[in-house]
């Protein structure tokens, strides 16, 4: 290999080594950087006027949550009857007719004793960007708790953060997920992503009029 040829490997392997570098360090900065935002069921029933609990979708079967959106609703179930807040946001996707999240959220949390009424569905909510820029603009909400598990809760709270809410986590792992590993990984980039997101803002594809948390759920039924 002559001299060019090295050049431009040893460039190559410093950009490399320098992506990387950029790529760790924001995966490693919105980790660090939310960590004391998440609390536990405890200590959310301490704090005071909190807008809503906001559960994030994580995919369905059929009628029937996967089994890391059925530990998120349990969990927000929880909080919602220890009296954290009357009010639970719902956001998934259901973007086409036969794929309905949200629809499916709402009616588990209802068999569970939920009131309708108190549980608005976010039928948008495509990307965790989008559930949380809509939580705030759509449904005005300025105080809310976010559950999911808590490899993703590190991205929402950041995003949250960024967009000027007042949104603190409780995780809801209680076992073990196939393909967590995978998952984990893909975080990463998607950290990445949404540290991007959170300096320029984009606004989501569907936003909408607004419809106040403070007020009545089944005002977003669609059934």
């Amino acid at each position: 290999m002559n001299l060019k040829w090295k050049r431009i490997l040893w460039i190559g392997v410093i950009m490399i080594f320098i992506i990387l570098v950029v790529i760790l360090g924001i995966n490693f900065f919105v980790v660090g950087s939310t960590k004391r935002k998440i609390i536990s069921e405890e200590e959310a029933k301490n704090l005071q006027e909190v807008d809503c609990i906001l559960v994030l979708g994580a995919g369905i079967w059929g009628n029937t949550p996967s089994p890391m959106l059925e530990d998120r609703l349990l969990q927000g179930i929880s909080l919602y009857q220890k009296g954290v807040s009357n009010k639970i946001i719902m956001s998934g996707d259901h973007g086409q007719e036969e794929y309905d999240e949200v629809n499916v959220m709402k009616n588990f949390a209802i068999e569970r004793g939920v009131a309708s009424e108190n549980i608005f569905m976010d039928h948008a909510g495509f990307s965790t960007y989008d559930s949380i820029y809509r939580a705030k603009e759509i449904f005005k909400a300025k105080k809310i708790i976010i559950v999911t598990q808590e490899y993703h809760l590190y991205r929402a709270l950041y995003i949250a953060k960024q967009l000027g809410l007042e949104a603190y986590g409780v995780k809801s792992n209680p076992r073990e997920y196939a393909g967590q590993a995978l998952r984990e990984v893909r975080e990463i980039a998607a950290r990445d992503k949404d540290f991007i997101n959170s300096i320029f803002k984009p606004t989501p594809k569907y936003l909408g009029e607004t419809i106040p948390v403070s007020g009545n759920g089944d005002s977003t039924n669609d059934k």
